[in-house]
C-alpha cells in the first residue's frame, strides 16, 4: 500500500533530462513480432481490442482515404521502423480533437483534430511513436492487469475496512499514477525514435507547446483564467503538458540531433483535407482555441482555406463587430481568385446580417450562379428574393 503512495507522489515530480547525446541515444529494445497473449489477462486484453476493432471497421468516422492512410503509415514506419511498422493497424477518425490510442492488439487510431493541429511529419511521428511505444513496452497489458488489481483491491476493502476511505484513496492514487508513469515512459522512447529517425527529436516537445498554447487561448475565449501547472492533479492519468513540453525539450537538447522536418511535405498530403478538418473544428463552438489554431496554420501566411474558415468562426460567433471581420475575411478567401463558392455565401449571410442587403444579395446570387444544386439553394433563393 505504500507502494501505491509513493507512486502517486513520484508522478508528480519533474522528470530529470536524460544524458544523452546525439551518438549515445539509448538503443531501442529487441522488437518481439507476432506477440500473442500467454495468461488470463493478456487473452482478455486482447479479446476486448479485437471487439473494437471488429466495430472500428465498420465505423462511419473512419476516413477511408487510400492517400492519406498511405501517407500517415509513411511517416509511421520512417519513424520506428519497417519492422515494428508491420505490426501495426492504422485507422484515421474524423473527430475534431487532439488524439491518438494503441491497443494490445496492434490498433492504432490517430483522429483528424490532431493531424489538423501538427505542423510537420516530425511532429506527426512524435505522436505515432508515442503511441507505438505504449505498444512496444506493453502498457494497455499492464494497464488491464492493473485495474484488475485495483478492481479487486477495493472491493476486499469495501468488505474489511468499510469505514475508511483511506485504503481507497491509496488504491486509487496508485492507479492513476501508473498511468501517468506509462505516459512518461512512452513519451521518452518516442522521443528515442526520432533521434533514430530522419526528423528531429525536438518536435514532439513543439507540440506540447502549442498544445498549451491552444489551452490558454480556449480559458481566455470562455472567460476563464489560464491555468498551466508542472505537476499532475492526483487523479490525473497523464503528465500535465508543462511537464511534458519540459522534459522532452531537455531531452532533445541532450540529444542534439539534427534532421529535416519535412513540414511542406506535410502541408502538401494534408491540403485535399484541410477545408474538412478546418470545417469541423469551426463547430466546435471553441472561438478562442480554433482562432489559436488557425493562427498557428497561418504561421507562413493565410491561404484561402484558412482565410474562409477564419470568416466562418466570425460569422458563426456574430458579435456585431465580427461580422464586419468576417464579411473581410470572405472577401480576402475570394479576392485570391480560388475561393470555394460558400465563400460567397458566407460573405452574403454576413452583410446580411450586418443591414447591407444590397452587396448581400450580389453575393448570395453568386454563390447561386457557381453551385445551383448546393443544398440550400431553396433559402438562399429566398433570401435573395426578401
Amino acid at each position: 500500500m505504500r507502494r501505491w503512495g509513493i507512486a502517486a507522489a513520484l508522478a508528480c515530480v519533474a522528470v530529470p533530462a536524460q544524458g544523452w547525446a546525439a551518438d549515445k541515444v539509448p538503443p531501442l529494445p529487441p522488437y518481439v513480432a507476432a506477440y500473442q497473449p500467454t495468461n488470463v489477462d493478456e487473452r482478455g486484453a486482447w479479446m476486448m481490442a479485437d471487439e473494437e476493432e471488429r466495430h472500428l471497421r465498420d465505423a462511419a468516422d473512419v476516413i477511408r482515404d487510400p492517400a492519406l492512410n498511405a501517407y500517415v503509415r509513411g511517416v509511421l514506419c520512417r519513424t520506428v521502423g519497417e519492422d515494428r511498422c508491420n505490426a501495426v493497424r492504422l485507422y484515421i477518425l474524423r473527430v475534431p480533437a487532439f488524439n491518438a490510442t494503441m491497443s494490445a492488439n496492434g490498433t492504432m487510431t490517430i483522429w483528424s483534430g490532431a493531424l489538423l493541429r501538427l505542423r510537420s511529419e516530425a511532429e506527426l511521428g512524435a505522436v505515432l511513436g508515442h503511441e507505438f511505444g505504449h505498444f512496444e513496452l506493453r502498457h494497455t497489458l499492464s494497464g488491464f492487469r492493473n485495474r484488475r488489481s485495483g478492481t479487486d483491491l477495493m472491493a476486499w476493502a469495501s468488505i474489511l475496512i468499510a469505514n475508511s476511505s483511506a485504503l481507497q484513496m491509496s488504491t486509487i492514487g496508485g492507479f492513476y499514477a501508473f498511468d501517468r508513469a506509462q505516459e512518461t515512459s512512452a513519451d521518452m522512447i518516442g522521443v528515442r525514435y526520432l533521434a533514430t529517425s530522419r526528423y528531429p527529436s525536438a518536435a514532439a516537445a513543439d507540440v506540447w507547446e502549442r498544445i498549451m498554447g491552444e489551452a490558454d487561448a480556449t480559458a481566455i475565449g470562455r472567460h476563464r483564467k489560464a491555468n498551466q501547472r508542472y505537476a499532475a492533479g492526483f487523479f490525473a492519468t497523464h503528465p500535465t503538458s508543462l511537464a511534458r513540453a519540459t522534459y522532452l525539450r531537455d531531452a532533445a537538447q541532450a540529444i542534439a540531433d539534427g534532421g529535416s522536418a519535412e513540414g511542406n511535405a506535410y502541408r502538401a498530403a494534408l491540403a485535399p483535407w484541410l477545408p474538412t478538418f478546418l470545417a469541423d473544428q469551426v463547430k466546435l463552438n471553441d472561438f478562442g482555441g480554433s482562432e489559436f489554431v488557425l493562427a498557428q496554420l497561418a504561421a507562413d501566411g493565410w491561404t484561402t482555406p484558412l482565410l474562409f474558415a477564419r470568416g466562418e468562426l466570425y460569422r458563426e460567433r456574430g458579435n456585431p463587430r465580427d461580422l464586419v471581420a468576417a464579411a473581410g475575411f470572405y472577401q480576402q478567401a475570394i479576392d485570391r481568385g480560388d475561393a470555394p463558392a460558400e465563400a460567397y455565401r458566407g460573405l452574403g449571410l454576413a452583410l446580411l446580417r450586418g443591414q447591407q442587403a444590397g452587396p448581400a444579395g450580389i453575393a448570395l446570387r453568386e454563390y447561386l450562379r457557381r453551385k445551383p444544386d448546393a443544398a440550400d439553394a431553396p433559402l438562399i433563393t429566398t433570401l435573395v428574393a426578401s
